[in-house]
C-alpha cells in the first residue's frame, strides 16, 4: 500500500515539472507576440506606442490611460487626452520612448504621422525580429533544461520514467521552438510585404 501511495505521489510531482515547463514555455511565446507587436510592418497600429509611458500628475501612467489611442488610417496615430492639460505631457513622453515618431498637435489632440518604411528599415526591423524570435526559442531551452534538472533531483523514480518523461519535455520543445519559428516567418511576411 505504502509503495502505492508514492507512486501517486511521484506521478503528481512528473505532472507538476511537465506542466511548469508548458507554463515556461507558454509564457514565452507570448512574450514573442507581444514584441512583435511592438515592430512595425508599416501600418499604423496603436500597438506602436502601448507601452509610452505619460508623467501625468506627478505619477508615470500608461498613455491608453489618460487618452483614447486612435487609428483613423493607415498611416496615422490619433491620440486624444481626457484632460486637454496632459498634451505637453504626452508629446514629451513620445519623443522620449525613442519610437522614431515627431508628435504633432493641433490643441485638442496629438498626431503622430507614420512614415512608410524604406527598404533598408524593412531589413533592420526583420532582423530584430529574428533576434527576438532567437531569444523565444532560448527562453523555450532554458525551460526544458530547467524541467530535466528537476527530473534528476527527483528520487526512487524508475530510469524508464523520467526517460519517458524527458521525451515529453522534448516534444513540448520542438512543438514551442516551430511556433516561434511560424510566428518569425508571419512577422517577416508582414514587415517585407510593401
Amino acid at each position: 500500500m505504502c509503495q502505492l501511495s508514492n507512486f501517486k505521489y511521484t506521478m503528481e510531482e512528473l505532472e507538476l515539472i511537465v506542466a511548469s515547463v508548458t507554463q515556461e514555455m507558454d509564457a514565452a511565446i507570448k512574450h514573442q507576440d507581444h514584441a512583435f507587436q511592438k515592430i512595425r510592418a508599416g501600418r499604423a497600429s496603436t500597438a506602436m506606442v502601448q507601452d509610452v509611458m505619460v508623467e501625468y500628475y506627478g505619477a508615470l501612467t500608461p498613455l491608453n490611460q489618460v487618452a483614447n489611442v486612435m487609428v483613423p488610417d493607415a498611416m496615422t496615430i490619433s491620440i486624444q487626452p481626457w484632460d486637454k492639460g496632459a498634451i505637453g505631457a504626452i508629446e514629451k513622453a513620445i519623443i522620449n520612448s525613442n519610437l522614431g515618431f515627431a508628435p504633432n498637435s493641433n490643441g485638442e489632440s496629438v498626431i503622430l504621422n507614420v512614415p512608410p518604411l524604406t527598404e533598408e528599415r524593412r531589413k533592420e526591423l526583420a532582423k530584430q525580429a529574428k533576434a527576438e524570435c532567437e531569444q523565444t526559442k532560448v527562453t523555450i531551452r532554458n525551460a526544458r533544461q530547467e524541467g530535466n534538472k528537476e527530473l534528476k533531483r527527483l528520487e526512487g523514480v524508475s530510469e524508464d520514467l523520467i526517460k519517458s518523461v524527458e521525451a515529453d519535455i522534448q516534444e513540448l520543445t520542438d512543438k514551442y521552438s516551430k511556433k516561434a519559428e511560424e510566428n518569425l516567418k508571419l512577422k517577416e511576411e508582414d514587415i517585407l510585404k510593401v
